[in-house]
């Protein structure tokens, strides 16, 4: 159970078309991939999708970072992942999005080398199926209400909305697809940090009556004094996602009482070992979560899942990257189906995911041995 070699592969995959939030436009998912090799021939593989405007980091950055990450670990034993995520935590601050790669290609491994699906080699259960919304890219308010009825006529059963302009198009946006998808189905809002304090509570309070289930990150990142006001005053939930990073971030959210629900990423994370930990601080405070995603494939997808099946406290699932992607690389691992329907269709090891061979054979590699 050494570790013998690390390769490392860029992916980018067109996005089906634009998608676009507060913070800026999306058209190419550029994620890295991290594959983890051990003398005995067993492989792992973990995935990330760096976000500059979210999570600061880039994947030429990643790219040129990952490999002194790698040495750290060449030679040592894959089954001490505390100890190797400490190793990475020690040359390197912050960074999360690309050390939970390194952390998912670990858990993949560990998973494996025990002949066991992730979910129970983390303690769980396969209770599926989940069920994940689908996002509708903030813009005209008719194009996003026609946007929205198309997700509903696929089946989803929850649809989240991103917004993030004025006070009036916001409230116009709501209204129409309210207006336009009828009363019963939930909407989920983002507004990715667009609010100011002020404007966060007003557009909350009057979007009061169109059955939001909560809204994510209403104002800037990090003024937890702005958000426990929002909070306070809102009459729509309020939900921690570009506040909430690492389990440190969890534990001042909590202290300021500042949210009611927190948003997990493992691209945000840092990895599973740190979403676990953001897991355990809310279980213990009654904190529900939801888990998302950036712009994931479907491998960083199962991996996700397979998280969830083992942490009762998530209750919102925000899967939808892979949907948005115009082609899937991936073999086997969890079924997402186009209505958002989520399943662990089976009990391979690990993930139970892999970059199909043909896919990477395309991409250029970095070896380190």
């Amino acid at each position: 159970m050494k570790i013998r070699e690390i390769r490392i592969y860029p992916l980018e995959i067109p996005l089906e078309e634009p998608f676009v939030i507060s913070l800026g436009t999306i058209t190419h998912a550029r994620n890295l991939l991290v594959e983890i090799m051990t003398d005995g021939g067993l492989k792992g593989q973990g995935e990330c999708s760096p976000y500059s405007f979210i999570n600061g980091e880039m994947l030429e950055g990643q790219l040129a970072l990952a490999p002194l990450l790698a040495r750290l670990w060449i030679g040592k034993d894959c089954r001490e992942i505390e100890a190797r995520m400490g190793e990475l935590d020690g040359l390197l601050s912050g960074n999360y999005a690309l050390k939970s790669a390194f952390d998912m290609a670990l858990y993949d491994l560990n998973a494996r080398a025990v002949n066991l699906p992730l979910y129970r080699f983390l303690g769980g259960t396969n209770r599926g199926p989940l069920w994940s919304d689908r996002t509708v890219s903030v813009g005209n308010p008719a194009n996003m209400a026609v946007e929205a009825v198309r997700y509903l006529e696929m089946g989803f059963r929850s649809i989240k909305v991103k917004l993030g302009g004025p006070f009036e198009s916001d409230v116009a946006r709501i209204r129409t697809i309210r207006e336009s998808i009828g009363e019963d189905i939930p909407l989920r809002l983002d507004a990715n940090q667009a609010w100011s304090v002020s404007q966060a509570v007003r557009t909350l309070r009057a979007l009061e009556t169109y059955n939001v289930e909560h809204c994510e990150e209403p104002i800037a990142a990090g003024d937890l004094t702005g958000l426990r006001f929002v909070r306070q005053n809102s009459p729509i939930p309020i939900m921690a996602d570009e506040s909430l990073f690492t389990h440190r971030d969890a534990a001042n959210l909590l202290q300021m009482q500042a949210c009611d629900y927190f948003n997990i990423k493992l691209s945000k994370s840092g990895g599973i070992s740190n979403a676990l930990k953001i897991a355990a601080l809310a279980e213990s405070a009654g904190i529900p979560c939801q888990v998302g995603c950036f712009s994931e494939t479907r491998l960083a997808i199962s991996a996700l899942v397979h998280f969830v099946m083992a942490r009762d406290i998530v209750i919102h699932y925000d899967l939808d990257s892979p949907l948005m992607l115009s082609d899937d690389p991936v073999s086997c691992g969890v079924l997402l189906e186009s209505n958002g329907r989520a399943t662990i269709p089976d009990e391979n090891p690990g993930h139970g995911a892999e970059i199909k061979k043909e896919f990477l054979d395309e991409q250029r590699v970095l070896v380190v041995e």
